[in-house]
């Protein structure tokens, strides 16, 4: 989409993308991501947008999860985020934005994903506080089930529930309508806000529900 505005993408991952130009990077590295972020700023110095999107799953609860996966799933999803904005901040001036990738995982406790995308929440509502001086405007986008290739909802889900499931065309969508009209926090779509609101609002009756639910019989209706 940003390609069809006639903007230049530049990717940055572990696996090839389809933007203009690519740096292989794992985020997890911090002395990885100075070092492209060095050659994408002295290829391109300013920035306009920039997108922290990086995830990966945790798999599992505290209580299941091996330690590794706990520790690369905070790797990933949080610092990978921090590591990213400090190295490209150098490219960001004044009218520019900062878009974080969060999820409604971040405000909805589920083990330790929702634990990491919480981290990235309060960075992004840190940074939007620490940036505004620079009139850096700072974005954090909170999707729900998204069908992606790092996480195939549909094939968790039954078929029923497909609906529910957004596409990443719609996110990019909201994330570019976030950006165009300087909308701070958003979530996609706009009807899982509730789920937050319970979160925030009555945390212990959520809590409960919750574990009543995990303490069920594995086939029981």
């Amino acid at each position: 989409m940003l390609q069809a505005r006639g903007a230049l993408v530049v990717g940055l991952s572990r696996s090839r993308s389809e933007a203009d130009e690519h740096e292989e990077c794992d985020v997890a590295d911090r002395a990885a991501v100075e070092a492209a972020a060095a050659r994408v700023l002295a290829r391109h110095p300013s920035l306009d947008l920039l997108v922290c999107n990086a995830g990966v799953g945790a798999r599992g609860t505290y209580l299941s999860a091996p330690a590794e996966r706990i520790e690369q799933v905070v790797r990933v999803n949080y610092l990978g985020s921090v590591w990213t904005v400090l190295a490209f901040l150098p490219g960001l001036g004044r009218g520019s934005h900062l878009v974080n990738v969060v999820s409604m995982a971040g405000v909805v406790a589920v083990g330790p994903y929702s634990a990491s995308k919480h981290a990235q929440l309060a960075l992004s509502r840190s940074l939007a506080v620490e940036l505004a001086p620079r009139g850096i405007h700072v974005h954090s986008v909170l999707p729900g089930f998204v069908e992606t290739p790092g996480f195939p909802q549909r094939t968790r889900w039954p078929r029923v529930l497909h609906p529910l499931i957004a596409s990443p065309e719609l996110v990019a969508r909201r994330i570019l309508d976030a950006v165009d009209h300087d909308r701070r926090e958003i979530v996609v779509p706009r009807w899982y806000r509730p789920a937050a609101w319970a979160q925030a609002l009555v945390p212990g009756l959520l809590a409960t529900a919750r574990a009543r639910t995990s303490r069920r019989p594995p086939h029981s209706p």
